[in-house]
């Protein structure tokens, strides 16, 4: 199914009933999608060598919630973050918040993100410190999601953690034992008490019906690569991809997804105008970065990076060149060379 043609369907239906509630991140992103690769962005003019055909392509909206586009954004990162891994297992840890928080949550996003990654980030780190076996500083990458696989409104935080940390004074790289990190129980009550307090201090009230025990998982994820494989996913390219979209009889429009309890594939079928709310209620601020590095896994922590990578006597794999996609001549299937651009004719005047 093309998204492209269930918008420009259903966006009249979808503004009449959600248009008080959109931002306007949601709309510009509505906009973009609807727009991607199409004269609205301009051309790109291309030249075949093998034979005279002028040719030209539309060029891409490049906005982070198309699923047309970012795939080498998506190739770039994977390979950034495939330089840094260590030979360790890995755990994938998850905050979550609680159901009465939600509201919240949609109306200051920006703000309760950020609290949400400041509150996880120093629990963890504070776990990896104050912890009598390990006692070491964590690295960790931190990505925000903020929806279920059937697409609801569900802010939550995966962070990927390797099994282990430095000991900073002793320049001594400390373990984790066995298959486990930290308890996921203990994890939760300090992360509830740090984020209210932390909404408290932001001029935020907690709801009354806030629930005393809140949610974290923390589970073994093996060498790390599939549980950043997995993430990435979402990074660049929206919530779906437009295969999982199986279809549209002019009304309705069912997609599938796979259930995270049991792991079979399910369906889930939605007015037209209530699937793009699903869609773009996931839209995130502008400017908001939705994954982030700590720790020694920061950008600007490549330092203590190394002295990890020496520590463990790690030979770092070759980077994988993975070239651009090339545009093939529609006459001879040869590459063609980029030799100019064409702007749109709303930035000619």
């Amino acid at each position: 199914m093309d998204l492209v043609a269930l918008i420009d369907q259903y966006q009249a239906r979808f503004r009449a009933r959600y248009a008080q509630q959109m931002t306007p991140e949601q709309a510009h992103a509505l906009h973009a999608i609807l727009h991607c690769r199409t004269e609205h962005y301009g051309e790109i003019l291309l030249h075949c060598s093998a034979c005279p055909l002028p040719q030209s392509r539309f060029r891409s909206c490049g906005h982070r919630s198309c699923p047309r586009c970012q795939h080498q954004d998506t190739t770039l990162w994977l390979e950034r973050q495939r330089q840094k891994l260590l030979p360790v297992e890995y755990f994938m840890v998850t905050f979550t918040l609680p159901y009465e928080l939600r509201a919240l949550a949609w109306q200051h996003q920006k703000e309760l993100y950020s609290l949400l990654f400041d509150c996880a980030v120093s629990t963890l780190k504070d776990f990896g410190v104050n912890d009598k076996e390990l006692n070491a500083d964590l690295g960790m990458t931190a990505v925000l999601h903020t929806h279920t696989r059937r697409l609801d409104y569900h802010p939550h935080l995966h962070l990927i953690v390797p099994g282990g940390g430095l000991h900073k004074k002793r320049r001594q790289w400390k373990k984790c034992r066995g298959k486990f990190l930290f308890n996921a129980f203990a994890l939760a009550k300090v992360f509830r008490g740090r984020f209210l307090s932390a909404l408290k201090a932001a001029g935020f009230s907690a709801p009354t019906n806030t629930p005393v025990k809140w949610v974290a998982h923390c589970k073994q994820v093996g060498k790390g690569l599939p549980a950043l494989q997995y993430l990435s996913r979402y990074l660049y390219r929206g919530v779906i991809s437009e295969k999982n979209i199986i279809d549209d009889d002019g009304s309705h429009v069912t997609f599938r997804y796979t259930d995270s309890q049991t792991g079979s594939e399910q369906t889930r079928t939605v007015a037209g105008e209530e699937f793009l709310w699903l869609l773009l209620q996931h839209v995130l601020p502008k400017g908001f970065r939705r994954v982030r590095d700590y720790g020694f896994l920061h950008g600007n922590a490549k330092a203590l990076l190394q002295l990890i990578q020496l520590l463990l006597r790690i030979v770092l794999p070759h980077p994988i060149a993975k070239a651009r996609p090339t545009f093939k001549c529609c006459r001879c299937k040869q590459p063609l060379a980029m030799v100019g651009f064409k702007k749109p004719a709303w930035q000619s005047g």
